[in-house]
């Protein structure tokens, strides 16, 4: 890549939105009264809503994380009573993950609150600014989920590099 200010702008980029994450995470903490769950928490809460009755062992090799690190954030979850674990009735050995209804609520309370700190915040932006910013919302998804291939795609070959030389006599 030639470095006509891309590299600068990025940097720019990624310190931007790990401070409006942060700014997010605390002031929407303060509108609900009650204390922020952890990124990895968020993370595992997320895969769960989207895709329900995973078992712990999909959702670690979904996040990429250690089965038994997924499973004390599970096991924190349950005991605060936003995820309920049952048994596969397949494979008693399974334990499949499901959002509670106190769950939803706080993702959809956290979503309407967050929602409504952007949106006063868009406001006090200038016109251009507030467009600029609310088109490029799709790019960043997309964004989002180019970076994740390649988190995939590393993985995936620091694990065949690993597991390479075990196969070796």
């Amino acid at each position: 890549m030639t470095d006509d200010g891309t590299a600068d702008a990025a940097a720019a980029l990624g310190s931007a939105l790990a401070d409006l994450n942060r700014v997010l995470r605390r002031s929407t903490s303060r509108r609900t009264g009650r204390p922020p769950l952890s990124d990895a928490q968020v993370e595992v809460l997320r895969l769960v809503e989207r895709w329900p009755a995973i078992s712990v062992k999909e959702a670690a090799e979904r996040l990429h994380t250690a089965a038994n690190t997924v499973s004390t954030l599970v096991g924190d979850l349950a005991g605060a009573g936003l995820l309920e674990r049952d048994r596969d009735p397949q494979n008693r050995r399974v334990v499949r993950l499901r959002l509670t209804p106190a769950a939803r609520g706080r993702i959809d309370e956290y979503g309407a609150h967050r929602r409504d700190l952007l949106l006063d915040a868009l406001d006090r932006l200038d016109d251009q600014a507030r467009r600029d910013i609310l088109r490029a919302a799709p790019h960043l998804h997309r964004l989002a989920g180019v970076l994740a291939d390649q988190e995939r795609g590393d993985q995936q070959r620091a694990g065949t590099a690993r597991r390479e030389p075990e196969r070796q006599p």
